[in-house]
């Protein structure tokens, strides 16, 4: 191969791994659970 087509080849590969490596962490949020108070109906 040409030295041309190995340094593009190069570029896309490095390319696709940064922006792999760039993905962003998904935000959970938790809320507390609360239980429900007794009524005394059961």
């Amino acid at each position: 191969m040409s030295t041309s087509i190995k340094t593009l080849l190069a570029l896309g590969l490095f390319t696709i791994v940064a922006a792999c490596s760039q993905q962003e962490e998904a935000i959970v949020v938790e809320e507390p659970i609360i239980a429900e108070e007794p009524t005394g109906k059961f």
